[in-house]
């Protein structure tokens, strides 16, 4: 029998090793990020610049030799290196004699509306975060206003982009405040800019589980309104402000989940290409569906621009991965996109410094494995954005 000295408080015990935990990130951020422990954007060799615009290098030397737009840093070797700011300057700037519009600059225009990208999976190791933050990113960095949302409490996506909850968001600050029953604030108010132009994030941290323990409360009460809209009903007070917004979303279906996928007008389900994540997301989607049932007999249109599948974690050269990848294609058609993300040490690595793909160096890896793992990203991305102006009523 146990001696009860020998017996530990294991509410103790977790606690501690939370604080412990949350006290070495603060000190890796701080240490990543000096001297203020904010994050900035790397900056952008000439050719990757010319790649996100759209044009030839040759033609950004030209606009430099021209003295038109934006002075990018010159390295000893002469090189050209520009800001995410700058590559937006120049967007803005040969968005003015562009043939015809949207060419540099992709944003929404009289009469398109609000694109919300619910982004979802229940099974861990999806790559649903990833796949959130990149998308995000990649949208900015092409010309798009983007609203990234962390509904996610395990706060990930917040984490990328330089915010540590425990440290940063202890007064609030997530989008709890803005659709709580209680006294909910403007949602601008929660709105927080970040270190890319045009991406702004609403943090995400524990404080959003309270939620799901309030509404059942509030329903009980008769308090809660059509609850699933409280999400939409936000987004709606700066409908004007953002051309996308991408919604990192729990890992669970609960009340969040369902105010999720109301405001939504796209879905993105990420699938890891192994048999006990498909058996996974046969219970996923049925349990969706029923929900999705239960708030559209409440009078809600449940009806969504697109809704497609992601392949993340892909690893071409896996012979059972292909078989799945294969069944999954033949199943569902064009719902799976074209492009896979493809599994890569360079995105697992960044991610070791809170980083993304995107704002890591080049030179930190070798040059195919950042190559490889770059494209498949650009791939998926963009051909979200394709479906993005589809919608739109652009091809």
């Amino acid at each position: 029998m146990s001696n009860p000295q020998d017996i530990e408080d294991l509410n103790a015990v977790i606690r501690q090793h939370a604080e412990w935990l949350s006290s070495q990130l603060h000190s890796q951020r701080e240490n990543l990020f000096p001297p203020n422990a904010q994050k900035q954007m790397r900056t952008f060799t000439s050719g990757e610049a010319a790649g996100l615009l759209g044009v030839n290098d040759s033609y950004l030397r030209k606009l430099h030799l021209e003295g038109r737009g934006p002075s990018p840093a010159l390295t000893s070797g002469n090189r050209r290196h520009y800001s995410v700011q700058d590559i937006h300057d120049l967007r803005v700037l040969l968005e003015k004699t562009a043939r015809k519009p949207g060419d540099y600059l992709p944003v929404r225009r009289e009469g398109d509306h609000l694109q919300v990208i619910g982004v979802m999976n229940f099974k861990g190791g999806s790559g649903k975060t990833t796949t959130s933050a990149h998308l995000a990113q990649r949208l900015a960095l092409t010309g798009y206003r983007v609203l990234a949302i962390d509904l996610d409490p395990q706060a990930s996506l917040t984490a990328l982009h330089g915010v540590q909850p425990e440290f940063d968001l202890r007064d609030g600050g997530t989008l709890y405040d803005a659709i709580r029953y209680d006294e909910p604030v403007p949602i601008a108010d929660v709105i927080r800019k970040t270190y890319i132009p045009n991406l702004d994030l609403i943090p995400g941290n524990l404080e959003l589980m309270e939620f799901e323990h309030e509404t059942p409360r509030a329903l009980s009460q008769g308090k809660a309104g059509l609850f699933f809209f409280r999400v939409k009903e936000a987004l709606m007070q700066v409908d004007q402000d953002y051309d996308v917004v991408v919604i990192d979303c729990p890992p669970q279906l609960g009340f969040l989940t369902m105010s999720a996928l109301s405001a939504a007008t796209g879905v993105l389900v990420t699938i890891h290409p192994e048999m006990l994540d498909v058996m996974s997301m046969s219970q996923f989607l049925r349990m969706t569906a029923d929900l999705m049932d239960v708030i559209a007999e409440s009078g809600a249109d449940m009806s969504h621009d697109w809704m497609r599948y992601l392949l993340t974690r892909y690893e071409p050269a896996d012979a059972p991965q292909n078989r799945i990848v294969a069944f999954l294609r033949t199943m569902y058609g064009d719902k799976v996109l074209n492009a896979p993300l493809l599994k890569s040490t360079a995105i697992s690595d960044a991610g070791l410094t809170k980083q993304t793909l995107y704002e890591v160096e080049r030179s930190a890896f070798t040059r195919t494995t950042y190559d490889r793992a770059v494209e498949s990203l650009n791939a998926v991305n963009d051909e979200i954005s394709s479906l993005i102006q589809h919608t739109w009523g652009r091809s």
